[in-house]
């Protein structure tokens, strides 16, 4: 990890006595802060006294780019937002234009956004829970969850063609229909994974030394959670019970049954392990949607190339691996977006960490950033 000494200062303690206080830039070096983040951290021996992140360093104008390109043209920049869950941020955008222009989406298409998204939520849980277990020194743990992670990538390959930025979810539908044998493998892929989860939980989350690293660390309570406008793992961890596919229901979730996890303490252990008992329920959501899709279109009859919706607005979101993720669109009427704006659950997530460091030492202090689950194509657009 990049740390740099900046300077030694005296603070004086509530007995006004002077005590040396040092500032440490911690990054922006990825991965060893999560992606390219910076840290200020104030410390007082081994004791986080503050903690002030910088964001900034991926800013790449996403939103500004989208109001010069046409709407099926966004599509690939969404891809660079959440870069572990692509197929997320193509989703809740052509969620938004798909509600802009009054365009309707077929069952199918429906079925495979709902069976790629929930596979794309065990690939982004599992990069989580692996880097969870590398900041913790179990890296056999990132070894194993990494390559839960790589059978996900495997069909994602086979079905777009990429490993990472996908491209897949377009306004109206999909890109193609899956591939001859693809949902077969999805269900032998998905009927192995509860399996292989319950053998993490074993390996990492019932081991002494990872209860040692991540109980208590970083505790987040409900009112907090709340009032900053936290999400996804982050928010369940603390026992908020808040997931869009139940309290805010879309697309095909009504039809499938399935569990939302919650935690007790708010603490790291607590936001790591609800990521892994939500992989374990999409892939009974995966299960049920291969029991019920049927054959038939995947795209929109009669779509044009050159969307131009009414003048007008439009917002909506959906429950991404980190929370709820949403889009706002403002439309003159033009084949181009007048403005695009993101809601990103990772901004509003890091937002949490200058509460919930004071107190804990250097080592827990990554430990609480990587709880977070940042990505920051998403943080900083």
């Amino acid at each position: 990890m990049a740390i740099d000494i900046e300077s030694r200062t005296s603070v004086y303690d509530e007995e006004g006595r002077a005590v040396e206080e040092l500032v440490l830039n911690v990054g922006p070096s990825h991965p060893s802060t999560h992606g390219v983040c910076r840290i200020i951290a104030h410390l007082d021996g081994e004791v986080v006294t503050k903690a002030e992140p910088v964001i900034g360093y991926l800013h790449r104008g996403i939103e500004k780019m989208a109001e010069n390109r046409t709407y099926l043209q966004i599509v690939p920049l969404t891809d660079r937002l959440d870069y572990v869950g692509s197929m997320y941020a193509n989703w809740a955008y052509c969620r938004a234009v798909e509600r802009l222009a009054g365009i309707g989406v077929p069952e199918r298409a429906e079925y495979l956004r709902v069976i790629t998204c929930e596979l794309q939520r065990v690939a982004s849980h599992m990069m989580s829970i692996g880097s969870t277990g590398a900041d913790t020194g179990a890296f056999t743990m990132f070894v194993y969850a990494f390559d839960v992670r790589e059978r996900v990538i495997e069909l994602f390959e086979a079905l777009t063609g990429s490993r990472l930025t996908y491209n897949y979810v377009r306004p109206g539908g999909v890109a193609a229909d899956a591939p001859e044998g693809w949902l077969d493998d999805v269900r032998r892929v998905v009927g192995q994974m509860p399996a292989r989860l319950t053998e993490l939980d074993r390996l990492f989350f019932g081991n002494t030394i990872a209860r040692g690293r991540l109980k208590g660390i970083g505790v987040l309570d409900v009112p907090t959670a709340i009032a900053w406008g936290a999400s996804g793992p982050v928010a369940r961890g603390s026992g908020v019970g808040w997931d869009l596919r139940k309290s805010d229901t879309y697309s095909l979730y009504p039809r499938f049954d399935f569990d939302v996890p919650v935690g007790e303490r708010g603490d790291a252990y607590d936001r790591a392990r609800v990521r892994l008992w939500e992989s374990v329920e999409s892939c009974r959501i995966i299960e049920q949607a291969l029991d019920q899709i049927e054959p038939g279109h995947v795209k929109a009859p009669g779509l044009p190339r050159l969307l131009k919706p009414r003048p007008g607005d439009a917002y909506d979101h959906i429950e991404s691996a980190r929370g709820s993720l949403g889009i706002y669109l403002v439309s003159d009427g033009s084949p181009r977006p007048y403005r695009m704006k993101v809601r990103s659950p990772a901004f509003c997530n890091l937002a949490l960490l200058p509460l919930l460091a004071p107190g804990h030492t250097m080592s827990d202090l990554v430990v609480i950033l990587g709880s977070l689950d940042p990505v920051f194509g998403e943080v900083d657009r």
